[in-house]
């Protein structure tokens, strides 16, 4: 078994799934590095790509990414001022290991579903 449990603060700070993984494995990071696997977007493009993440959200997760080095936050001065993002070599590097997962993902969800089903209707 992986090493997951953690018995102290200095544990805890050195653990890979709790310090890295946990940052990048929320839906949010995940979708956000995905959607800019093709190149640079502004923040808009972004949120589109994304689809149903609120602004706020938005921006507290791409200053996380960027904090952790996965993507890059540029300004270029207007009128009117443009902001985008694009991916890191970092950031491009775990793009090839996210995509498994979300095949994996896409493949499996319907066994997903009908084991939620499943479980539900056993609660009730």
């Amino acid at each position: 078994m992986l090493p997951i449990t953690v018995t102290n603060e200095k544990e805890k700070s050195l653990c890979p799934i709790r310090n890295v993984l946990a940052n990048i494995s929320g839906k949010w990071q995940m979708l956000i590095l995905l959607s800019l696997e093709d190149g640079s977007l502004r923040f808009s493009a972004v949120k589109r790509a994304v689809g149903d993440i609120t602004q706020r959200v938005l921006t507290e997760n791409l200053r996380s990414l960027e904090r952790d080095g996965y993507l890059t936050r540029t300004v270029r001065p207007g009128p009117p001022i443009e902001v985008s993002y694009e991916l890191t070599p970092l950031g491009t590097a775990l793009i090839p290991v996210l995509k498994p997962l979300v095949s994996w993902a896409s493949e499996n969800f319907n066994a997903v579903i009908s084991a939620r089903k499943t479980y539900d209707e056993r609660q009730h």
